[in-house]
Formats: C-alpha cells, structure tokens, sequence
C-alpha cells in the first residue's frame, strides 16, 4: 500500500492531503439551501470522513449560504495542520438553485473575514474565488486575495471554473495553489488539466460522479480511479450525505493504491 490516505496523497497550498477529497455542497437543504434535515448527521459525516483518511475538505460560503462552513466548524475545530479546509468566495445566492458571481473587491474582503468567523480561524488554508465576475477586471479579483494573504488571512489562492488563458492571466498577479474545475465520464474534456500538470498546479475536479450519475461500487470505481489516472495532481472531490456512500468513495480509491 503506497500510503493509508485515500486515493494517495498530493501537496495542496502547503499541505499533504489525501488526494481523494469531500465536497460538501450536499450538506444542505434542497436547492442548496439552508441546513440539511439532519445537522447532526452532516457534523457526524465530516467527521466521520476525516476520521477515515479524508483529509481535504472543500466548502464555499454560497453553501447554505453560509451553513455548511458552520457544519465544518462544529465538526472539525479546533483543527488539526494536517487537515485542509478549503472555501471559495465570490457568489451570492439570491434564492435556492440560483447562484450569481460577485467579484467586487469590497465584497471579496468581507466574504473572506465572514468566512474567517464562520470557521473560527486567523486563515484560510485555501480561498477559491469562485467565480469570475465578469463585471470586474480580473486583477481586481485577484488583487484582493492576494492582499489578504500579505495580511496573512489566506494561506492558499485558488481559482474555479476557469479556462487556460485566465489559469495565465491570475499567475502573472499571484501563485495560484489550486484550480477546481468540473470533470468526470461525461464531462471529460478541459484543457486545464494538462495545463495545470505543466505548471505543477493541483487540479481539483468537482462533479466528479456528475450529480449522481456514476453510482454504485463499480461506477464510482471506475469515475474516481479515472480521474485519479490523469495525472498526480489530480485530486477529486466527490460529495455526499451518506455515511454508506462516503464509506463507499473510500473504498473505490483505497484499493487502487493497494
């Protein structure tokens, strides 16, 4: 066995995480919004997910809004340094299933120190922004988290849903530590996968299962262990809200790296 982390492991924004991680959007009500049915059931999961090996878990404040950085807090602080919680900024939601980018930077700094408060931490492992705003120059975007981080509230600069051009638009104002970007069987192809193991970039795919589509123990196996195959830097966040299911996504990847 190359290593007891899931899926192998992999350096994001300063720390070695098991490449195989959690996403938490489904924590949540229906249409992504408000608290699950069960908290204490989502508390439990998280837990329950570290517990096992996970050691990557990946939330946003448009989750809820708000609630699942919560759900982490209750669940996982006081944190451990081996552990990475990553968040991402730069949506709001005006409703259930509807999502808008915001990429003021008024509003980015605000985002952040609310995301600080949520998680109850001096810094963010690693802030994505979450969209591209395309009401607001890039650099502005950009700028702001990287002052943040001189101001030393995030550790990691991430980017998400983004095309190889503004991959190399945001790397000529800061180190980028990760990009997430959705990638699974039946959406297989994006540029930024190559172009993120040239410059040596984590690539994060979410909808790694496409909402659901790759289910059960062969199809899971067969949609992690093929994004696990692109490349080494390639870690995947699948989500759930099912301790079978998480049990389930371990399974698939730990016994590929046996």
């Amino acid at each position: 066995m190359i290593t007891d982390l899931p899926g192998g492991t992999l350096n994001i924004a300063g720390v070695t995480v098991s490449r195989l991680g959690l996403g938490t959007m489904r924590l949540t009500g229906p249409g992504t919004w408000g608290n699950p049915d069960d908290t204490a059931a989502a508390v439990r999961l998280i837990r329950r997910a570290v517990t096992s090996g996970i050691s990557h878990i990946d939330t946003a404040d448009a989750y809820g809004p708000h609630t699942v950085e919560d759900l982490i807090r209750w669940a996982l602080h006081p944190y451990t340094d081996d552990v990475l919680v990553a968040t991402k900024v730069g949506m709001i939601r005006p409703a259930p299933n509807v999502w808008k980018p915001l990429g003021r930077p008024d509003y980015l700094r605000a985002a952040v120190e609310a995301s600080l408060r949520r998680l109850a931490t001096d810094r963010l492992g690693l802030c994505y922004l979450h969209r591209i705003d395309p009401a607001v120059p890039l650099a502005d975007q950009v700028g702001v988290l990287v002052e943040l981080q001189v101001e030393g509230k995030i550790r990691g600069i991430g980017l998400s849903k983004v095309t190889t051009a503004q991959i190399d638009q945001a790397l000529a104002i800061a180190p980028i530590a990760a990009v997430q970007n959705v990638l699974n069987l039946d959406e297989p192809h994006d540029p930024a996968v190559e172009h993120c193991a040239k410059l040596g970039i984590p690539y994060v795919p979410y909808r790694p299962l496409n909402a659901g589509q790759h289910t059960g123990p062969v199809g899971t196996a067969k949609a992690l262990r093929h994004l696990l195959g692109l490349g080494p830097h390639v870690a995947p966040i699948p989500g759930t809200s099912n301790p079978d299911h998480l049990d389930q996504l371990i399974a698939a990847v730990t016994e590929e790296s046996q």
